[in-house]
Order: C-alpha cells, then sequence, then structure tokens
C-alpha cells in the first residue's frame, strides 16, 4: 500500500476543508468552541469541523496535540486510550492503531483503529496531524474491539498573528464508528465529544505553562 500518497492526499484534502466555508451548519456552540457539520463525501455520513481559539503557542499546544505513543494526547484525551506505532513510514509518514474506551454510557463498545498519520508543518508556523484510514498486516481486526474507520481527520494549529500566546485549532472527526449503531448516537456523540476535546486541550496546555 502507498502510505506515502496516501497521506499527502490527506494533508490536501484537510487543508481544502479549512479553507471550503460553504455547507456547514453549526450544531453546538459552547464558550469559545464552534462545532460544525456537513455530510461526507467519503461515506455515508458528516464530517464534523471543531474550531477554537487556545490559550497557549503553537507549539505548546502542538506539543499536547503530537501523534506519538507515549505522547501527551493519550493522558488528556478521554477518548484515546492507546496509541501504538505500526510502522514509521518516512520522518513524518506513519502507521499508528488509536484504541478508543466505550462510550454514550456503553452503547459504543471499545473500538480501535488503523490509520496513516501525516504530521507536516506549513511556512506560517501551522503545524497540522492529518489521518485516514488504511490497512496493515500486523494490525488485523483485534477480539475486544470494533474496527472502526477514520475517513480524511485530524488537527490543524494556526499560529495568531500578533498573539504568540494564542492558537486557533481546527479539528476534523469523520469516521465511521463501524458496528450496527444507530445513526442518531453518531450524531449526539460527536459534538458533545468535541466540546469536550477542546476543554480538556486548554486544560493540558495551561498544566504544560505552569510546570
Amino acid at each position: 500500500m502507498d502510505y506515502q500518497h496516501t497521506a499527502n492526499v490527506v494533508g490536501e484534502c484537510l487543508l481544502n476543508y479549512t479553507k471550503d466555508q460553504s455547507g456547514w451548519k453549526i450544531c453546538k456552540k459552547s464558550n469559545d468552541v464552534i462545532v460544525s457539520w456537513r455530510a461526507s463525501t467519503e461515506f455515508p455520513g458528516n464530517v464534523y469541523k471543531g474550531e477554537a481559539v487556545v490559550k497557549g503557542s503553537p507549539e505548546k499546544v502542538w506539543e499536547c496535540l503530537k501523534p506519538v505513543p507515549c505522547g501527551m494526547r493519550v493522558k488528556w484525551d478521554n477518548n484515546v486510550k492507546k496509541f501504538e506505532l505500526l510502522e514509521q513510514v518516512t520522518e513524518d509518514i506513519t502507521v499508528c492503531r488509536t484504541v478508543t474506551p466505550s462510550a454514550a454510557m456503553g452503547i459504543i463498545a471499545p473500538r480501535d483503529f488503523v490509520d496513516v498519520i501525516l504530521v507536516k508543518q506549513y511556512e506560517d508556523g501551522t503545524i497540522t496531524s492529518n489521518a485516514t484510514n488504511v490497512s496493515h498486516p500486523s494490525c488485523p481486526p483485534q477480539p475486544g474491539y470494533v474496527r472502526g474507520f477514520n475517513h480524511p481527520c485530524g488537527c490543524i494549529c494556526v499560529p495568531i498573528s500578533g498573539e504568540p500566546g494564542k492558537t486557533q485549532v481546527f479539528s476534523f472527526f469523520q469516521t465511521d464508528l463501524g458496528g450496527l449503531l444507530p445513526r442518531s448516537v453518531v450524531d449526539s456523540f460527536f459534538p458533545s465529544s468535541m466540546v469536550e476535546f477542546y476543554n480538556n486541550l486548554a486544560k493540558a496546555v495551561k498544566s504544560l505553562k505552569e510546570h
């Protein structure tokens, strides 16, 4: 499988999501977090976009978000229980397995996802993680987990001109959770969990600043 090509295509896709303002409908607002959705062109579901300004430099915010084993993400993100490196494809591209806990009061069983992930930095200081589902010979479906499939998703940390202590963070979730879940469960889960994602990210960045 051409992991490199797949990863680069996802990088372009996510950049387009941030630029393309058409069709997004706001489904949840909480404090400074806005979550919007529109129908996915990748699978029969929705793509969700989160946006908020987080207090902390892009470097600090990225330290909390970067997709690495034993990184900070598993400590603060309630939807990431375990993160495993399956293959280091290039310096910036990896194939990883993410394990998520049960959610929605047990209606959503534990899941695992296998993704190719591209980390990309742009000249303006924007740092991004870009992921989509792939298969990997070392990681067939595992007993005890429903295999889910991420379609182009990730996080984008954008510097704010004149405010070095703040970062605009976009997040995109476009996930086929697999299994026979009622659509209503999925549609209510993502907006709420994305608001929680930003609240927990802000706390994690704040804890970094205090150390």
